[in-house]
């Protein structure tokens, strides 16, 4: 077993420590890549994606998974290469397409066919939902989208994480820094600060920047590498405007990595957007650095896109049936005998057998669609 695999990145002890999942589902990608997928919460809950960004993993939602899984069915993957999902075998596993790929067998070996979800993406995870806005699986499914310190393009140009003003020689030096081929190496308190300065506000806990420490030095090297080529060469913009979905923006006021510059892009150029929230003196990592205001815009997206909804097509599917059903027994019902000198009267539906039938103000129960099965993964 690799030692990415035996010994995943996350914190020990504190918030920031992983559940643990209900289930593992097994997922094959396109290509044949296995991607580590962990479910979380009750199987009838609204249903929450999770995708997480480059050099992280399904232990960097620790915190929303914690929250929502109560009463959310929190769905949550490794991208490829992250966490236990293994490392393409070549350069070509490296691209936005199998960023795309990925996202549609999670959802399609996840949730029941039309079965609405939150998706909410983080950094490389919002990217990917670009990369898959056009494909039909994230049509049917996402209810609504959250973009979570993302960018759509130009990601090592807008770069601030170099203290130099904007031009060639920053974006080369930056591409140089992110995409260096040199190991991380075991977490230190050198490394930490190294990390904190790069992606982190200046507020950060040390207890938020040990649990990021540790799982980005847990990306492998030539993994962090490969991804670095694809997002400095990213360019989403046309995947952003594909997006129909309502969609909402999240950002830190001091990310270095996607600056508030790529937030207001989005927001512009969302044909649905919900609007921008920046958080202020939060870095690139928002989800760990400000995880109540994360895990709150989740959960306003599923009662309001996801959970509402499904009570408003519960009642109308429900009132249907009701008005059929009464519609059924009028017409079935035999017409009463009338006198033998009075013509028989024709039989007509009844308005009032209709409504009759339903309460005031009697709803039906709302139902939930079957899980799709999925084999599970030992």
């Amino acid at each position: 077993m690799s030692p990415l695999l035996a010994h995943p990145g996350h914190a020990v002890r504190g918030t920031y420590v992983p559940p643990a999942p209900v289930r593992e589902p097994r997922v094959v990608s396109a290509d044949g890549s296995l991607v580590h997928v962990e479910v979380f919460g009750p199987e009838d809950a609204p249903a929450v994606v999770l995708a997480h960004g480059w050099t992280c993993s399904i232990a960097f939602w620790a915190a929303q998974i914690r929250a929502l899984a109560p009463d959310h069915r929190v769905i949550a993957y490794d991208q490829r290469g992250h966490g236990r999902s293994p490392a393409p075998p070549g350069p070509l596993g490296y691209s936005p397409k199998a960023l795309a790929d990925d996202l549609e067998a999670v959802l399609e070996a996840t949730l029941a066919p039309g079965e609405p979800a939150v998706l909410a993406g983080h950094s490389m995870g919002g990217m990917t939902f670009m990369a898959a806005a056009a494909r039909p699986a994230f049509r049917e499914h996402a209810a609504a989208v959250l973009l979570c310190s993302t960018g759509p393009a130009r990601l090592v140009g807008e770069a601030t994480v170099l203290p130099l003003p904007k031009s060639p020689l920053r974006r080369r030096l930056t591409g140089a820094v992110l995409g260096a081929r040199a190991p991380l190496g075991p977490v230190t308190p050198l490394g930490k600060k190294v990390l904190k300065y790069g992606v982190m506000g200046p507020g950060a806990s040390p207890e938020q920047v040990d649990a990021c420490a540790r799982i980005v030095h847990a990306c492998p090297t030539p993994v962090r590498h490969g991804w670095s080529r694809v997002l400095d060469l990213f360019d989403e913009e046309a995947g952003l405007r594909a997006i129909e979905a309502p969609t909402a923006v999240v950002v830190g006021s001091a990310d270095k990595l996607t600056p508030p510059v790529h937030a207001r892009l989005m927001d512009e150029a969302l044909p649905h957007s919900l609007g921008l929230t920046t958080l202020p003196g939060l870095g690139h990592m928002t989800p760990i650095e400000g995880p109540a205001a994360v895990t709150a815009a989740i959960r306003d997206l599923v009662t309001t896109y996801v959970a509402n909804a499904d009570a408003a097509r519960a009642d109308t599917v429900g009132a249907k049936a009701v008005r059929a059903d009464a519609v059924r027994a009028d017409v079935g019902a035999p017409a009463e005998e009338p006198p033998a000198e009075t013509p028989p009267a024709p039989t007509t539906p009844s308005r009032t057998a209709k409504t009759a039938t339903k309460p005031p103000g009697a709803k039906p129960p709302a139902t939930k669609r079957p899980a799709k099965p999925a084999e599970e993964s030992a």
